[in-house]
């Protein structure tokens, strides 16, 4: 009988001790789910930092200089370079485009135009330092650029007001500024530029607006194809092609090389009345004399193979009229 209990309190016990077993395996994974979730986290802040000094080096290479003066200081592209758009902010709410980037009115318009008002608030696309808060009259009007880590430099103009200053870190979607009519502008609008080594890119090919997104996580410029990649993303993600450059993209290259023949045809008889305007121009220019000092209305019209007669008649004055220096006599 004591055999049994003595047996009985030793099974009871060993039940009791593997039950234990799995909670106090359970208990350590609880203890250790925290450290892990931890270390985790370390090793995602640690390749997060990697990857900004890496892009932080990057930047560094593409550019040697910082002055808060000029927003066009080109410097030389790399074949291929890859940047980075996450993390960005639509500059601006608008979906509108109203100019693409590319050649317009015989220049080349180096960024694109985003339909805003007056006082509508412009914000920073991605993180960075604004190194540029200026006016210029005949051009961006009250303008701000901003460089990135990314690589990239963003330009924002025609603004009514800037609400930052040069040096200053701005986050992304921070307020940069108020929209407005500013300098060289026909309406109130955004113009946006990308930059990279100062180099205008087509904002088309990582901006689209009519989405508000960027067109991918990163885009990469290659020198080889950006001009196709250019007006690929142009057709994509720019302005909404108009009717007359539908109908010349319909066109056969017979019909296309006809209508290139027209409008150079066009443009000569254009250049031909404006030459001629000019000449009559100069010819009227040129039919009047300055008196200087000796002169009178007899050497004048000597000058001038013409009679006193016909002088006094042109300028309404009487022959014995005694000429000032300086004055404009008309001679036909």
């Amino acid at each position: 009988m004591q055999l049994k209990k003595t047996i009985g309190k030793f099974a009871l016990t060993a039940a009791l001790a593997l039950a234990t077993v799995p909670t106090f395996g359970q208990d350590l994974l609880a203890r250790q789910a925290p450290v892990d979730r931890r270390a985790t986290k370390v090793d995602t802040m640690a390749l997060h930092l990697m990857e900004r000094s890496e892009a932080s080096q990057a930047v560094a290479d593409l550019y040697n200089d910082w002055n808060n003066r000029w927003a066009h200081a080109q410097g030389n592209l790399p074949e291929t370079f890859k940047i980075d758009l996450r993390g960005f902010t639509m500059p601006t709410t608008s979906r509108l485009i109203t100019s693409n980037y590319g050649p317009r009115w015989g220049r080349v318009h180096k960024g694109l135009d985003i339909k805003v008002y007056i006082g509508d608030t412009i914000y920073a696309a991605f993180e960075g330092t604004v190194r540029v808060v200026r006016y210029e009259a005949n051009g961006y009007g009250n303008f701000v650029v901003i460089r990135h880590p990314n690589g990239l430099e963003t330009v924002y103009g025609h603004m009514s007001k800037q609400l930052v200053k040069p040096n200053q870190r701005v986050k992304s979607g921070e307020p940069i500024g108020l929209g407005g009519n500013t300098g060289r502008s026909t309406g109130s609008h955004l113009h946006f530029e990308t930059r990279l080594c100062g180099v205008a890119l087509n904002p088309a090919l990582m901006f689209d607006f009519k989405n508000q997104d960027v067109t991918g996580d990163f885009y990469t410029y290659r020198r080889g194809t950006y001009n196709r990649d250019s007006e690929r993303a142009t057709r994509s993600y720019g302005k909404s092609t108009s009717r007359t450059q539908a109908s010349v993209a319909a066109t056969t290259p017979k019909e296309s090389a006809k209508s290139s023949r027209q409008t150079r045809a066009t443009r000569q008889q254009a250049t031909a009345k404006t030459s001629k305007k000019e000449q009559r121009g100069r010819q009227r220019a040129s039919a009047s004399h300055t008196v200087s000092k000796g002169e009178t209305l007899y050497s004048i019209a000597r000058k001038n193979g013409t009679t006193v007669e016909k002088l006094c008649k042109l300028n309404h004055i009487g022959k014995n009229m005694r000429v000032r220096v300086g004055q404009k006599i008309k001679t036909s």
